[in-house]
C-alpha cells in the first residue's frame, strides 16, 4: 500500500465524537511504552503523525488519523502502567471497552507485543477478552531489531506455545521495527485486502 496522505482527524474521549463509522477503521493498542506511536509513524511514513514519547501513558485518547482519504487507523492509549489516578485509569478502560464493543466499522484491532519480552499476562488477557468477545484482532510483535533472529524466533515461539494452550489456532500475527521498517508491507498488504471486502452498509 503507498500512503498518499496521512491526516490527523480528532482526539476525544466520547464514542459519540468518533468520525462517523462510513470508512474502515483499524485500533492499535498495547501495553504502555510497546512503541505504539513509533510503529503507527513508520507504518504511515509520517515521522510525526503520532506523537511518541519516552513516558509511558502518555497517549489518553482515542486518535483518529485518516489514510489516503479511504480508511481510519486509531491510537488507542496503552493499558497497563500509567502515571495516573485509578479512578482515570477505570474510565480509559471502559471508554477503551466501549470503543471495541461499538464501533460498528472497526474491521481490525493490532494488538502490540514487545518481542523482547516474556508472554505478559496482560496482553494474554486483552486477547482472550477480544476473543471471547469475537473481535478480530492481529497481533504485532514490535521492537524486532532490538534482538538477534534466533532470540527472536525463540520469544516468538514461547508466545505460540502460551496462546495454543487457549486457541486451536493463532491469530495472524506481524513481526516489526519501528527503525528498519520490517514488518510494514506485510500489515499495510493485510489492511488492504480487509478493506476489500468492507461493505459500509
Amino acid at each position: 500500500m503507498v500512503i498518499h496522505s496521512a491526516e490527523f482527524v480528532i482526539s476525544n474521549t466520547e464514542i459519540e465524537k468518533c468520525p462517523k463509522p462510513d470508512l474502515p477503521e483499524y485500533a492499535f493498542i498495547g501495553r504502555s511504552n510497546v512503541g505504539k506511536s513509533s510503529l503507527i509513524n513508520m507504518l504511515t511514513n509520517h515521522k510525526k503523525l503520532a506523537k511518541t514519547s519516552g513516558r509511558p501513558g502518555k497517549t489518553q485518547l482515542i486518535n483518529h488519523f485518516i489514510i489516503n482519504k479511504e480508511w481510519f487507523l486509531v491510537d488507542l492509549p496503552g493499558y497497563g502502567y500509567a502515571k495516573t489516578s485509578k479512578t482515570n485509569r477505570k474510565k480509559w478502560e471502559k471508554f477503551i471497552e466501549e470503543y471495541l464493543l461499538t464501533r460498528e466499522n472497526l474491521l481490525n484491532t493490532f494488538v502490540l507485543i514487545d518481542s523482547r519480552l516474556e508472554p505478559q499476562k496482560i496482553d494474554l488477557e486483552f486477547m482472550e477478552w477480544c476473543a471471547t468477545e469475537g473481535l478480530p484482532f492481529s497481533m504485532v510483535f514490535t521492537k524486532s531489531d532490538k534482538m538477534s533472529a534466533v532470540e527472536l524466533d525463540k520469544k516468538i515461539a514461547k508466545y505460540k506455545r502460551e496462546m495454543l494452550k487457549q486457541w486451536e489456532v493463532m491469530p495472524p500475527y506481524f513481526v516489526t521495527s519501528s527503525v528498519s521498517a520490517k514488518g510494514r508491507d506485510d500489515v499495510m498488504d493485510y489492511i488492504s485486502e480487509i478493506n476489500e471486502v468492507f461493505d459500509p452498509e
